[in-house]
């Protein structure tokens, strides 16, 4: 029985750790006021990126150096998922395109990326079968604290989803943050850099959900890629934005919740095909209530940024 539990437990953290970096990383923008639909693209950018990086080291190292094997990944990451942010941003911000159209067409585009270079890395160097960096999967699986089976980076989600709490709440730059999102042009008018704190926001909220492609590809899988293999985990972390009131520490509880909904329907014995179906849509379900039971109470706490999807034109203040 308790081994039935922990074994779920230990399934659904796992399930949820890339729920959480994407969901942290969509907080960090939304509190400025963006909300980037490109979470799910940046994520698989962030995932091959990784894989690219992990990749060219494995072929060109005859010995691989294992601390060399996490940070070039993780470099990798970085770069391919900020250059997405930056091009969100530069869309958004400086020429003040449409926020859910940008964010839709950036999907698109990430998952075309992710799946074109999965297809296709192999091939250029002459190799053939599917990507599978069993050493470098090795070293993110490895974990650093005995008797828990996690590799570094879900560790690090936690703390990235307490440390954005932080800076939120406490720091000044955080309310200044949080000042941009709810009214840009009284931000301005304090003399408070709107477009830096946008283009900040915006490009660190997506290299944390990229970080969340490259523990799916690096540690959930152990090295290897799959095209289309992430499923609607982006979209699900945009869910958990909302079921967690845009709260990072809250959101940590429920994306483990949305990871062991997500896996009950392969847990669970038995099931037909319909009443596996009705359990994978329960997460969003469930946002759905907790949007309508959030609207009706119209707690201001409990609601998204004021300017949340709404581009700032200074010269209208």
């Amino acid at each position: 029985m308790f081994g039935t539990i922990a074994y779920l437990l230990g399934s659904s953290i796992r399930q949820g750790i890339p729920l959480l970096f994407g969901a942290t990383g969509e907080i960090l923008t939304e509190k400025g006021g963006h909300l980037n639909l490109g979470i799910p693209g940046i994520m698989y950018v962030g995932g091959i990126s990784g894989i690219i990086g992990g990749y060219l080291y494995e072929h060109f190292c005859a010995n691989p150096n294992p601390a060399l094997c996490i940070l070039i990944p993780l470099l990798a990451t970085i770069i391919g998922s900020g250059l997405m942010a930056l091009i969100f941003s530069f869309l958004t911000v400086t020429l003040r395109a449409n926020q859910n159209v940008t964010g839709l067409t950036l999907t698109t585009f990430g998952i075309g990326i992710g799946n074109f270079f999965g297809a296709s890395l192999l091939s250029f160097f002459g190799d053939s079968g599917s990507i599978s960096l069993l050493t470098i999967g090795r070293w993110y699986k490895a974990t650093p604290i005995p008797g828990l089976d996690f590799g570094f980076l879900a560790y690090l989600a936690v703390i990235i989803a307490v440390v954005i709490s932080i800076y939120l709440n406490k720091t000044r730059a955080g309310l200044n943050l949080r000042a941009v999102g709810e009214n840009p042009a009284t931000a301005d008018a304090a003399g408070i850099n709107v477009t830096k704190y946008q283009y900040l926001s915006t490009i660190i909220g997506g290299i944390i959900a990229g970080l969340g492609g490259l523990y799916w590809v690096m540690d959930y899988t152990g090295g290897t890629w799959t095209n289309n293999g992430f499923g609607d985990r982006g979209w699900l972390a945009i869910a958990i934005v909302i079921f967690a009131l845009w709260k990072p520490v809250l959101g940590i509880f429920c994306s483990f919740l949305f990871g062991g909904l997500y896996i009950c329907c392969i847990l669970i014995p038995g099931l037909s095909s319909a009443a596996k179906e009705l359990i994978t849509m329960a997460p969003y379900v469930v946002t759905i209530l907790v949007l309508i039971m959030t609207s009706i109470k119209n707690k201001r706490e409990n609601q998204p940024p004021a300017h949340l999807g709404l581009n700032y034109f200074r010269e209208d203040r």
